[in-house]
């Protein structure tokens, strides 16, 4: 049995996740997030300011002291969006290093997506049929298609939650003229995406972790159902469509009262919900599914295929 913990750096959100590994079991022992934001301010001119420099570091001296006193014996640290665009990334991957003793590895959007839909494949059955699994990002969102046996097409665009609200979301409620350029820019940017729709033509869209989550329990409250510690979450297109609409309307004080709602995502949640509203409309795709596993899960998956070849 091996101690471990994934730590997923990502541009909104930073991910601690410690498990027990054994040769034919795992145990999560637990599971932490903070809201470090670490692309607010920066991540539209390229770089991570000084005050998202200082959350990451008293971010992850926190996680450094929870795994030294679990006992934790390895740890695999993964960073996304904001640190491989930024031109000062690898000086504050160093800096971490230097701070914490945890080793950042800096992933491209390909990597990311890999390993996101590794996690969602273990949270639900996909089938043999295609889906579009999305995973909205504070600095990138995550498309693959597939299926549970194999990835038809995948691609990380620098759409991510934090870019869109910096350049469409400046008045609160946001306006119908700012929804609309979004919506043009998504057009011009998601080219590909559209090829690829097109030619696999997956007909349910599958949302991991983050935003969804939310979602999911915005959701869950309103329908009086039960939010269990499932891997897949309950939400559907109606029900989606349902907060969509009073999400664009309310402002940040507003959204906040909505029961439901985590302040981590009151911000970000309205450009997200904009992107997830232009896809189902865009392509046609009458089902929704949310998966609450993600990239530290698919890193889990990884690491345990590692670790078991060692003790074998």
């Amino acid at each position: 049995m091996q101690r471990i913990a994934i730590i997923d750096l990502g541009t909104n959100t930073f991910h601690l996740l410690v498990a027990d590994i054994g040769p034919s079991n795992v145990l999560v022992l637990h599971k932490e997030k903070q809201s470090v934001k670490i692309g607010a301010g920066g991540i539209n001119h390229g770089k991570i300011t000084k005050p998202a420099k200082k959350r990451a570091l008293k971010t992850l001296n926190g996680f450094r002291e929870t795994m030294t006193s679990m006992g934790v014996q390895s740890s695999y640290v993964t960073a996304t969006s904001a640190f491989r665009n930024a031109s000062n990334g690898p000086s504050l991957a160093d800096e971490i290093f230097k701070q914490t003793g945890l080793k950042v590895d800096i992933i491209d959007g390909q990597q990311e997506a890999t390993l996101i839909y590794q996690g969602v494949k273990q949270a639900l059955d996909l089938g043999t049929s295609s889906s579009l699994i999305i995973d909205i990002g504070g600095g990138s969102v995550e498309f693959i298609i597939g299926n549970q046996e194999n990835v038809q097409w995948m691609h990380s665009f620098e759409i991510g939650a934090q870019r869109l609200m910096d350049q469409f979301h400046t008045h609160d409620p946001i306006s119908h003229r700012e929804i609309k350029s979004l919506e043009s820019f998504l057009d011009r940017q998601l080219v590909s995406l559209a090829s690829a729709m097109e030619q696999y033509n997956p007909k349910t869209l599958v949302g991991s972790s983050g935003t969804f989550d939310t979602l999911s329990h915005i959701h869950c409250l309103k329908q009086g159902l039960d939010k269990s510690d499932n891997p897949e979450q309950p939400l559907s297109v109606a029900g989606f469509k349902d907060i969509h609409k009073e999400l664009v309307i309310k402002d940040r004080a507003e959204r906040l009262k909505i029961p439901g709602m985590i302040e981590m995502r009151v911000d970000m949640i309205v450009v997200a919900c904009c992107l997830i509203d232009y896809i189902l409309d865009r392509f046609t795709l009458p089902d929704i599914r949310v998966s609450s596993y993600a990239l530290k899960e698919g890193a889990l998956f990884d690491v345990c295929a590692e670790v078991r070849a060692k003790l074998n």
